[in-house]
């Protein structure tokens, strides 16, 4: 598979497939039958032919073509405006999936900005390797359809137009297609194929439309089938099911109006991205749209974190959508392990996905997230049928305390960085057993609802003892941190505690017993998780601490902890916003606003927010849209509306 960028700037989708757009409009990749895997697109685009003027095709795409682009109003239609001087010729293209169906449109609008006649061809350049697979891909022409297929083993797409295909070729076809030749080829065991429709005459100020419809299918004969109803239904008509769609599924969430429409559009456009990053058929949330294949830089983003989904859930459900909420509880009564945990992350489709080790979090989080989802519901019934999960989850939890400090056993930390006993991992546990107990408490199990909340009493007991740093005003971001035998020696030898565990196998883990370092994610102990109320002293200070020592300078934004190196040690839009909900409790609503302010402006040009912000420029630096940044800005506002901040109502 050719390599793709990073950074993208436009997604669409209707939750079964899903697209990754560049600026200029060129389709980077393509999922489907799910929104995680597999991706097919190798390189796919357009591009024109002007008869008596151009010496070869000229790509949307590439220079000199001047692009703008933007979503059509409150949907995920993409609109990229190409202008060539040169040509004198503007192009439209409008990029859309229908919803409830396997199909994509790419709408073209190709108008004459010159003073001369233009006689057009338009082409199409389609590189797929079906199934994320360079070996056994076949594609052809299949003359009944009027259609070019991509195909490998169950995986197919067709892709056709509104208007008959002048020329094709399938296979070899980059040479030819530059100089608007194909030879005819009917079939070929490569990955390639092109197109082109003759358009005829264009005068002054005329236009011409033509629109793509590409078609997934379970084998070629399914994608023709699913190609050719899209045809004969057309666009227009494809069209207003879509906007019916989008419309109705923002009506029937929470209206919000804040007086700022830079604010309201991005809540809006957060919904839309929540709907689009969660799986029809699953029920599960990916973090983001794949960015890395290769895990070059990253472990990968496409998987659903039990940690990211609660927090996402939460804002979906106070968003007004509690059946999506709902399913994706569902969805985590498949997922959860034999011994009653929640794994670091999974597929879409339930199975555990690549990771690097429990973390205790997780776990957690969802148990305090079924919680909270019956909170915003009261649905008796949802608490019935997740019990013996949450009944599971508890016990596991209870079972993995470490007598000799009280708190949950060495884990992998949130950010999947480092081994220890973490205070945000021991605030998400006291949050899941603290909502394990109540909802025990709800069903009538007494005697486990007593049992839970005990242990998580004790675990605020074990913090409130042992991780409180004096020296740094904080708290201390853990225990037990997981070192190299270099960095214990080094710390043993500043007088600094450490100590070694030896497994049942004999390997050693070398430690330093206090972490100081100040983190984001000891807002936890507050925010969500409630261990200590955000009025505590101590969690006042390690705020202020927070703030003090994480705000980037010159950009602003708060950065996940000290000495980050992670993408260059950026600010996140998701820290950020979760120091302003921790402002929100605190009373200090000026300064929440000044921090959701700034993510705001730190929107992409889409309004998609990244994971990250370039600290020296002030873009997007990392994963767009990420959609835990977008949880935390919808949970942000929301605090800030029940806060009676802004004027408008909800």
């Amino acid at each position: 598979m050719q390599k793709k960028p990073y950074l993208i700037d436009a997604v669409i989708g209707n939750s079964r497939m899903l697209a990754a757009l560049d600026r200029r409009g060129q389709l980077h990749r393509l999922w489907w039958p799910g929104i995680d895997r597999p991706q097919h697109v190798e390189e796919s685009y357009a591009g024109v032919y002007v008869h008596g003027k151009s010496e070869k095709v000229s790509w949307l795409h590439q220079e000199p073509w001047q692009h703008q682009q933007s979503y059509l109003g409150d949907t995920p239609i993409l609109q990229t405006r190409a202008y060539s001087p040169e040509l004198q010729l503007e192009v439209t293209c409008e990029d859309e999936m229908v919803p409830q169906t396997d199909v994509m449109m790419r709408h073209y609008t190709l108008v004459n900005r010159g003073t001369q006649e233009h006689s057009l061809t338009f082409l199409y350049y389609s590189s797929m390797q079906m199934g994320e697979n360079p070996l056994y891909n076949t594609t052809m022409f299949d003359f009944e359809h009027d259609a070019l297929v991509h195909y490998r083993h169950q995986y197919a797409v067709a892709v056709s137009a509104s208007e008959p295909v002048s020329g094709y070729q399938a296979g070899n076809v980059r040479e030819n297609i530059e100089q608007a030749r194909l030879n005819g080829n009917p079939i070929d065991m490569q990955k390639e194929g092109g197109l082109s429709w003759s358009l005829g005459a264009v005068g002054p100020g005329e236009s011409k439309q033509i629109t793509l419809f590409f078609a997934a299918g379970d084998g070629p004969d399914q994608a023709c089938a699913e190609l050719c109803k899209a045809v004969s239904e057309g666009r227009e008509a494809l069209r207003r099911l879509t906007l019916d769609y989008w419309k109705n599924y923002l009506d029937s969430g929470k209206q919000v109006r804040t007086g700022n429409e830079a604010i309201d559009r991005l809540y809006r456009r957060s919904l839309i991205i929540f709907r689009l990053m969660m799986d029809e058929k699953f029920g599960s949330v990916i973090a983001a749209p794949e960015l890395d294949e290769e895990f070059s830089r990253c472990g990968g983003y496409a998987y659903c974190w039990g940690r990211d989904a609660a927090y996402i859930i939460a804002a979906v459900d106070r968003a007004g959508y509690p059946l999506m909420g709902h399913e994706f509880y569902r969805w985590t009564l498949k997922t959860q392990s034999g011994d009653g945990s929640w794994q670091q992350r999974h597929y879409l489709d339930g199975r555990l996905a690549p990771q690097w080790g429990l973390q205790m979090d997780e776990t957690g989080s969802i148990l305090w997230g079924m919680w909270q989802h019956y909170l915003m519901t009261g649905e008796v019934s949802f608490l019935e049928e997740v019990w013996p999960a949450v009944k599971k989850g508890a016990q596991f939890l209870v079972q993995s305390i470490d007598p000799e400090t009280g708190l949950p056993l060495p884990s992998r930390d949130l950010w999947e960085e480092r081994d220890g006993e973490h205070t945000y991992t021991a605030a998400a546990v006291y949050g899941g057993l603290t909502g394990a107990a109540e909802i025990a408490r709800a069903l009538g199990r007494e005697e486990l609802s007593i049992s839970w909340r005990q242990a998580a009493e004790n675990i605020r007991a074990a913090i409130s003892g042992q991780l409180w740093n004096e020296e740094r005003q904080a708290f201390f971001r853990g225990l037990k941190l997981a070192v190299s035998p270099e960095q214990m020696a080094k710390a043993k030898a500043e007088g600094k505690r450490t100590a070694v565990q030896v497994n049942h196998k004999g390997y050693r883990t070398h430690m330093i017993w206090e972490d100081p370092v100040i983190d984001a994610s000891l807002l936890g102990v507050s925010v969500p998780f409630a261990l200590f109320p955000a009025e505590d002293e101590r969690a006042v200070k390690t705020a202020d601490a927070i703030e003090r020592s994480l705000t980037s300078q010159p950009i602003g934004g708060i950065k996940r902890y000290e000495d980050d190196k992670y993408i260059g040690g950026n600010p996140w839009i998701l820290t950020t916003l979760w120091l302003a909900m921790y402002r929100v409790r605190q009373g200090q609503t000026e300064q929440a606003v000044k921090w959701l302010n700034w993510a705001v402006d730190h929107r992409t040009q889409l309004d998609l927010l990244p994971e990250q912000i370039d600290r020296h420029t002030g873009e997007a630096a990392w994963v767009v849209p990420l959609t835990w940044s977008h949880a935390m800005f919808v949970l942000t506002v929301l605090d800030l509306m029940e806060a009676g901040v802004f004027k408008g109502k909800s």
